[in-house]
């Protein structure tokens, strides 16, 4: 079977999938033209997040039987069109969710104590203790919009922080952790942080936007590590600039990477935080990927 790794997977998986017999395993990154001429060849297709699996590029898999995404999102497979051919699609769901509840934690407390502009501020040979006085997150409340496996642990870990958490998922309705379950309307009112953990769906796509900022408190510090496209970058970028918005903590971007004039102006803002979607960049969120992946894949190709 004809297997091939358009995106970097871990070491171990990559072996892994090697050794299992009757496997022919290739690992490479092709840009979509390139791919696109090894199409009809491949079985078994594995990507992340860079590869975008279109239509054409399925249409053009005539022996494609499996699409497998080491990560947890679809929204770079046209999941429609490959179950269309009666291609299955699989993913790994909850095993990079620690790196990145990590990430937004860390998001939150650099955005509260501006570490970035501090650390900037210091290369360039500027004392601005004066100017970077901060909050706490003790005592405060945050509002985690999506409340499955990434958004559970950050309230695990929000929890000892001893925050007021607010959560909101149209399929949650109670929960065993230490939150309160509400609308958004309560969210959007109440919350000295939002944070989003959606994937990006027609409902979700530009979810915070200027009507849903303007219901926000004043000084409301937001977070999106989640996908690009759910903030409305234009709209961010005002309540920023106008100060309605603290500070905000960014992941992913509806461009990526962010070079057009708007996300360029955006990222030169002093309080704006900003990662280059590494949310799930992190070894041990890799290797779990990975293996699980492989694992997935190797039942059903066994």
């Amino acid at each position: 079977m004809r297997v091939h790794i358009n995106d970097p997977l871990d070491k171990q998986a990559t072996e892994k999938l090697a050794s299992v017999r009757g496997v022919e395993l290739t690992s490479q990154h092709y840009e979509k033209d390139e791919l696109m001429k090894l199409m009809p060849e491949i079985e078994v297709l594995v990507v992340r997040s860079a590869t975008k699996v279109t239509a054409d590029l399925i249409e053009a898999g005539k022996k494609l039987k499996i699409i497998g995404r080491a990560g947890t999102g679809l929204d770079n497979i046209d999941v429609e069109a490959a179950k269309a051919k009666g291609i299955k699609v699989i993913n790994t769901p909850g095993a990079n969710s620690i790196s990145v509840a990590e990430l937004t934690i860390g998001f939150m407390i650099a955005c509260s104590r501006h570490i970035a502009r501090g650390t900037s501020d210091l290369k360039n040979g500027k004392w601005t203790k004066k100017e970077l006085e901060g909050h706490e997150l003790f005592g405060r409340t945050v509002g985690i919009i999506g409340f499955g496996n990434i958004g559970r642990e950050v309230a695990k870990r929000l929890a000892a922080f001893s925050m007021r958490i607010l959560a909101y998922d149209p399929f949650v309705k109670e929960s065993d952790l230490p939150v309160e379950i509400v609308d958004l309307e309560t969210i959007y009112k109440e919350s000295d942080y939002i944070t989003v953990h959606v994937p990006l769906t027609p409902e979700t796509k530009k979810l915070i936007n200027k009507e849903t900022i303007d219901k926000m408190k004043d000084g409301v510090i937001i977070i999106n590590a989640a996908r690009g496209g759910i903030v409305d970058e234009e709209a961010l970028y005002e309540g920023l600039k106008s100060g309605k918005i603290y500070a905000a903590g960014l992941d992913t971007f509806e461009l990526e990477p962010p070079t057009d004039e708007l996300r360029q102006k955006l990222l030169a803002l002093p309080n704006i935080v900003a990662t280059p979607h590494i949310g799930a960049s992190t070894f041990e969120a890799q290797e779990r990927v990975g293996m699980i992946l492989v694992e997935r894949l190797i039942k059903e190709i066994a």
